[in-house]
């Protein structure tokens, strides 16, 4: 606000300046009567009848006559007491002060009727309290977004973004369309293969056996230390029992990251485990006694924070290892309608094969509203946590009741 009302004021004082500058100025005086403004008349009189005399068309007693005439006439017109009177210039200091203070003011009146004063810096603010986008408004998006790329099927990044915001909204089925098409369009983009490896994963019930492997592998050709692609590469190189290429994989990963993050130590326990299921160790080994263990329990939401989201929201629920990979080991999908609810996580909803509820003798069980509905975190989401648990032992309660930052 300050600055603004600094540069307003300096460009009050420019044109002030501009319009004032003339006006202040000293002129010099103007003659004021007729008379004087008739000398050059007369003087060309006299010359004329210099002329004539050269010339022979007067003679010398015509001269002086005519001469005496209009000596005569001049000083009848200057008049013998007045002589040339000087008029003085105007004063433009009145005008000036008059000026000075009406502009500023009709420009500051001008602004407060017509203008927008609270708009200053309103653009920060605007941006730091905007609203998320709610799921609703996201869909429509996503179908303007559909019927663009029905007009304009030839834009590869315009696919790309339409089978992201598939994947967001949990249809893989749509988003393999769309991002075949960008793969059609733009072949060996490593962007576009890792996408399309992942909703194909996706729609095919979290398998990456097959085409997503091939895809994957076709990107980090063009991409080698791409995260992503190293990740999903090596998660598939696990599915498929290919633990040395899965530490491979991983063992780049983690040169890119730092060790101490959380990143980090999942890696770090996932390339533990695949080094010694490589060297021939066993699944079973990790696994509880109790084979097929179930957890159980009920999510609610915290009543402080029902007012930040809406019913249809998506709410995931999920159990991870407490002590290893913090991929999720089962997970189920809610609505925040549906809250409380009870629910029940096994092995029959695991995400990878070789990462199941059963595999960890302590594992957590978390929930988070998503408002975009998609299995990424991202700010604003509310989440919540249990403790550390066994599983098939006890019932579970989770409260979500914090804000991701």
């Amino acid at each position: 606000m300050i600055t603004f009302a600094l540069l307003a004021a300096a460009l009050v004082v420019a044109a002030l300046l501009f319009v004032l500058w003339p006006l202040l100025r000293s002129h010099p005086a103007t003659p004021a009567d007729a008379g004087s403004a008739n000398l050059d008349i007369y003087r060309d009189q006299f010359a004329e009848l210099e002329r004539d005399v050269k010339l022979g068309t007067l003679d010398s007693a015509q001269y002086e006559g005519a001469r005496s005439e209009l000596q005569r006439r001049l000083l009848a017109d200057l008049g013998p007491a007045e002589g040339v009177r000087v008029r003085p210039a105007a004063s433009g200091k009145w005008a000036a002060l008059v000026i000075g203070v009406a502009l500023p003011l009709a420009v500051a009146l001008l602004y407060w009727r017509l203008g927008e004063p609270q708009g200053i810096g309103a653009s920060k603010q605007a941006a730091r309290e905007a609203p998320a986008m709610t799921p609703e408004q996201f869909e429509a998006m996503t179908r303007k977004l559909a019927q663009r790329m029905a007009d304009k099927p030839d834009d590869a990044v315009g696919w790309l973004m339409l089978g992201r915001a598939y994947k967001a909204l949990g249809r893989p089925a749509d988003a393999v369309v769309a991002l075949k098409q960008a793969n059609q369009r733009k072949p060996g983009e490593a962007e576009i293969l890792i996408e399309y490896a992942e909703a194909l994963a996706q729609a095919a019930g979290g398998t990456l056996a097959g085409e997503p492997r091939r895809l994957l592998e076709q990107a980090l050709a063009v991409a080698p230390n791409d995260p992503k692609a190293l990740t999903l590469a090596g998660g598939a190189a696990f599915e498929a029992r290919d633990y040395a290429k899965a530490l491979a994989y991983w063992e780049r990963l983690a040169a890119q990251v730092p060790p101490d993050s959380e990143l980090g130590q999942a890696l770090g326990a996932g390339m533990e485990r695949a080094r010694s299921l490589a060297q021939g160790g066993k699944a079973a080994a990790l696994t509880p006694a109790a084979i097929g263990a179930v957890v159980r329990g009920q999510v609610r939401l915290a009543a402080a924070l029902k007012n930040r989201v809406a019913p249809d929201d998506t709410v995931f629920v999920f159990a991870r290892a407490a002590d290893g990979p913090r991929m999720p080991l089962a997970v189920i999908r809610k609505r925040v309608k549906d809250l409380p609810a009870d629910f029940r996580l096994d092995d029959s909803m695991a995400m990878n094969p070789e990462l199941k509820l059963s595999a960890f003798s302590r594992v957590v069980v978390a929930a988070r509203v998503s408002r975009s509905g998609s299995a990424t975190p991202q700010s604003g989401d509310l989440h919540g946590e249990s403790a550390p648990v066994a599983p098939g032992r006890g019932s579970v309660s989770v409260v979500i009741d914090r804000v991701t930052p």
